[in-house]
């Protein structure tokens, strides 16, 4: 069994996001979900952003941790 060890850099990196600390950190502050909205339905991620948040959770895969640990950063 095969097992990944991803940051949150590698994730915005995957979503083709800046990953630097400080664009990490200005992207949580300036990117905000309401009450129930679905992190995979905001407006602000481009289409292949929010397929690959859809299909990480939808697969289980290897980055669905940190994809639930956006989803919370982007609620606080």
């Amino acid at each position: 069994m095969e097992i990944h060890s991803h940051t949150m850099a590698d994730l915005f990196t995957q979503l083709g996001l800046d990953s630097s600390e400080h664009a990490m950190v200005t992207f949580i502050k300036a990117h905000r979900l309401s009450g129930n909205e679905a992190l995979d339905e905001a407006s602000f991620w481009k289409p292949a952003q929010a397929q690959f948040i859809r299909e990480s959770w939808q697969d289980d895969s290897d980055w669905v941790g940190l994809v639930d640990q956006l989803n919370t950063l982007l609620r606080d």
